[in-house]
């Protein structure tokens, strides 16, 4: 029955101009189908990495030791202002070449499934720390005065007063954040990751169905976007301040 269906929705794509043939082969199916799953292994790896990195600069920037916030803001604007793509190479390429040569002698201990995430993650975190900050500067400095006169501190203001409001009036931006994070997971394919974008490539090169093998890669993050939007929409009704902005 499955075969069945299989073979007449392979006709249909195929009267309109789309071969789709490479499903009956179990090898490129397979290829495939892990390429997916390595795509959502590294979106569930990033997303939650990212916003920890995220967080900690945002920490950082509000810092009273300059020489916690110099070096971190130097280095926001470092990554901020170049291609994760050459920030990617940058890492894999020499980072990882002289953790090899220097301190493991032949075996480097992060695979390049992490390089991915570790750079990817690190990239989208300084967008969230600006945000982030955006939204601390958006604390009422009358919240601020009440919770220092119940003698909070610093850290204590900035854990649990600043920082939970903070993400509620930043969250339309986060959730923009982590929606550009899914897609550029897709740079993992430069450093041959199997995720689907690479695995794609793989299969048109032997097959010449580049059209075919697009679509399905613009559908699938497609569909994880729009799954990461749901979730962010939820959170914001979720973590709304009743009356506020009303």
């Amino acid at each position: 029955m499955a075969e069945t269906m299989t073979e007449t929705l392979l006709a249909f794509f195929k009267s309109i101009g789309l071969n789709y043939s490479f499903v009956l082969d179990s090898m490129d199916r397979t290829a495939f189908l892990d390429g997916m799953l390595v795509s959502l292994r590294l979106c569930l790896l990033t997303l939650p990495v990212s916003l920890i990195i995220g967080v900690l600069f945002t920490g950082a920037l509000g810092s009273r030791f300059r020489w916690v916030k110099a070096p971190v803001s130097a280095f926001i604007e470092l990554v901020r202002n170049t291609p994760v793509l050459v920030q990617l190479y940058c890492a894999f390429l020499v980072l990882n070449m002289l953790i090899t040569q220097k301190i493991t002698h032949g075996t480097s201990p992060i695979s390049p499934l992490m390089w991915v995430v570790l750079v990817v993650a690190i990239h989208k975190a300084v967008f969230h720390a600006e945000v982030l900050r955006a939204g601390i500067d958006a604390v009422s400095p009358v919240t601020i005065e009440a919770s220092h006169s119940l003698a909070f501190t610093r850290r204590q203001i900035f854990w649990y007063i600043q920082l939970p409001l903070a993400v509620r009036f930043a969250l339309p931006a986060l959730v923009n954040n982590m929606v550009d994070l899914v897609k550029m997971t897709a740079v993992a394919s430069a450093i041959a990751v199997g995720d689907i974008t690479y695995e794609s490539i793989m299969i048109w090169s032997q097959r010449d169905n580049v059209l075919e093998l697009l679509i399905l890669v613009l559908i699938y993050f497609g569909v994880l976007t729009w799954l990461v939007s749901l979730a962010g929409r939820w959170l914001e009704n979720r973590l709304r301040i009743h009356g506020y902005g009303q």
